[in-house]
């Protein structure tokens, strides 16, 4: 939970190196109010941090089994960190595969760094558009069009995935088609907190709470209240 004093607070993923703890990253879209008004700060301006709570990637889980990383414009952010990790400790995975989308090409986080790990050769990377213009290349379409064309072994691999909540639920039914079961596939449930420790239920989602509970939840844990409208 980042403060911007005197506007409020809002839930902004961590997005940086686990590997550097002092260090903490934060990808902010300025959208509103308060992350407006984190966006207009500079260095030596105060903002107030509370957190991290709740559990993260299964990165441990994913030892010696391929990695399916779907994400959806701004849920590439929360997914960083676990690809740290993953290419960090790289002999201890399988294929890792990222599959991402967004609107636009001009929507691209990371740019830079996307075609850094290209180069690495052991990273299968993807990127896919919903529109774009006679000068894009890439792919056309939303991003879970992406999940058939990726070569995996769906008994031994495990998903993450982040993204709008109707990107997720396409993404969980084409993972599921590909062969991968429930407790293989795990979404980042981020929703608007206010408290984040447990106390208000604003972010209560069937009897879990986002923030003590999740945001990373494995599909067969939610998959009757994602079912459910309203929730």
């Amino acid at each position: 939970m980042l403060t911007a004093f005197g506007v409020g607070e809002a839930p902004i993923s961590m997005s940086g190196d686990p590997a550097e703890p002092r260090r903490l990253v934060h990808t902010i879209r300025a959208v509103g109010a308060v992350s407006s008004a984190l966006a207009r700060l500079g260095p030596g301006d105060p903002v107030g941090l509370r957190g991290p709570f709740g559990a993260g990637w299964p990165v441990a889980e994913a030892t010696g089994r391929d990695v399916v990383i779907v994400a959806g414009g701004l849920g590439l952010a929360p997914l960083r960190p676990a690809l740290y990790r993953l290419l960090a400790e790289r002999a201890r995975y399988g294929k890792i595969i990222l599959l991402y989308g967004t609107r636009s090409p001009d929507d691209i986080l990371f740019r830079g760094e996307l075609e850094a790990w290209r180069r690495r050769l052991d990273i299968e990377i993807e990127v896919t558009v919903d529109h774009a213009a006679a000068a894009w290349h890439g792919h056309v379409g939303v991003v879970t069009t992406l999940i058939a064309r990726a070569d995996f072994d769906p008994l031994h691999a495990i998903a993450l995935v982040c993204g709008p909540e109707v990107m997720m639920r396409f993404a969980i039914a084409a993972l599921r088609h590909a062969g991968l079961q429930d407790e293989s596939i795990y979404l980042s449930m981020e929703r608007n907190m206010k408290c984040a420790v447990g106390f208000c239920g604003h972010c209560q989602f069937g009897t879990v709470f986002v923030c003590r509970d999740g945001p990373v939840f494995r599909h067969d844990r939610v998959q009757h209240l994602l079912a459910l409208k309203e929730i």
